[in-house]
């Protein structure tokens, strides 16, 4: 069953130091995860909702990721859901999953439990049991001892179809602000089950809870190894009128001379990464004797490297590609350039270099005789485990 999220992120954060949802935590915003982690459970669609003038944040935030909005939230709590929910494009029988931005490390099996929970029911949460004693103080000193039993902490998501909470909302009266979107469908009579919850789903409220997520993290993080990989590509110049370089065609009183599209760039782009992986070179890959690769698009090899890349389970990080020739004028196009390879490789643009030299005369590439390129790129990889 597909699904629709709303990531509550207009809040000020204030107990945790301010701005918790835009701070980093594990080496990206706390936003991103939440944001990550619906997207890959299934979200069809995801409205992150923001304080106003905090859209160009949630943007550099959520960089390069696809199928979410932003919309502006309210004062409140429930204003920010209503905002959330008037974004939708879902039906009334859609389930929606309603989630703070300051719980970042949800999982797959949380989502599922919500919304086989909602086969029966109007509204479901994640709850853990409450397991230390409870006590009432006044001025630091206890005057009561409270039950635990039938307590239990609600954590986020909350799942409703969206009728059903639009509707609890539209029923709502009451002066006071409700606590959360449960509190809202049970008074509306609908009934809200809850679902094992998971212990790692903290709420980062306070400054300690940071570092309580990053050790968590860091307990979860697969042992990564760091790989570099080299590339260099040579093409002659044959007359012509453009040239392909670095995905981009670019003008040219010459073209390139090879089997496919004699793209230097991304020929030793693709090099660089099948380095980085040990896995051969673009020869091996795509020979140029095949005639089926006459004239093709290099941005085939380059996505062929990194879809072998991922297959290792590893990240590229970062990848430089340097053009060296007299002509044509790679400034130009350089912008171009680096956002074609970002959008192949599935990076983001500031992980993406692309530079132009030349040899100030001399040698092949001086004398006009032909185009060379070389690339470097940097991939994490899995380490391989030792006994």
């Amino acid at each position: 069953m597909t699904f629709s999220g709303i990531i509550v992120a207009a809040g000020s954060g204030s107990r945790a130091g301010g701005d918790k949802q835009w701070r980093i935590l594990g080496g990206k915003p706390v936003l991103r995860w939440s944001a990550e982690a619906l997207l890959k459970a299934g979200a069809a669609e995801l409205v992150v909702v923001v304080a106003p003038g905090a859209q160009d944040r949630a943007a550099q935030a959520l960089a390069g990721l696809t199928g979410w909005r932003a919309a502006t939230g309210g004062d409140a709590r429930a204003d920010s859901v209503r905002a959330g929910l008037a974004a939708l494009t879902c039906s009334p029988d859609q389930p929606v999953l309603i989630h703070d931005a300051a719980r970042p490390l949800l999982s797959a099996a949380i989502v599922e439990r919500l919304i086989a929970a909602l086969e029966t029911a109007e509204g479901a949460l994640p709850a853990l049991a409450v397991a230390d004693s409870l006590r009432r103080a006044e001025n630091g000193t206890t005057t009561d001892e409270v039950g635990r039993d039938g307590l239990w902490r609600a954590q986020t998501p909350q799942a409703f179809r969206r009728g059903v909470i639009e509707a609890a909302y539209a029923a709502w009266t009451d002066a006071e602000i409700p606590a959360d979107e449960a509190m809202v469908v049970r008074r509306s009579g609908g009934r809200v089950v809850l679902v094992p919850g998971d212990p790692r789903l903290l709420k980062l409220t306070f400054p300690e809870d940071f570092a309580m997520a990053e050790a968590l993290l860091s307990q979860d993080a697969p042992r990564y190894q760091t790989r570099i990989g080299s590339g260099y590509d040579v093409h002659r110049w044959s007359p012509g009128g453009s040239v392909w370089l670095c995905g981009i065609e670019v003008p040219h009183d010459q073209t390139l001379i090879g089997h496919s599209d004699a793209d230097a760039g991304l020929h030793a782009l693709t090099d660089a990464l099948l380095g980085a992986i040990a896995a051969g070179d673009i020869g091996d890959h795509f020979p140029p004797t095949d005639p089926k690769w006459k004239g093709a698009s290099s941005d085939r090899f380059l996505i062929h490297a990194a879809e072998l890349t991922a297959r290792r389970g590893g990240r590229i990080v970062n990848v430089d590609v340097t053009l060296i020739c007299e002509r044509p004028k790679v400034k130009p196009h350089r912008q171009a350039m680096r956002e074609r390879i970002a959008a192949l490789l599935d990076l983001p643009l500031d992980a993406v270099s692309v530079k132009a030299t030349t040899t100030e005369g001399l040698g092949f590439t001086g004398r006009g005789e032909g185009l060379a390129a070389q690339a470097v790129a940097t991939v994490e990889l899995p380490a391989p485990q030792r006994e």
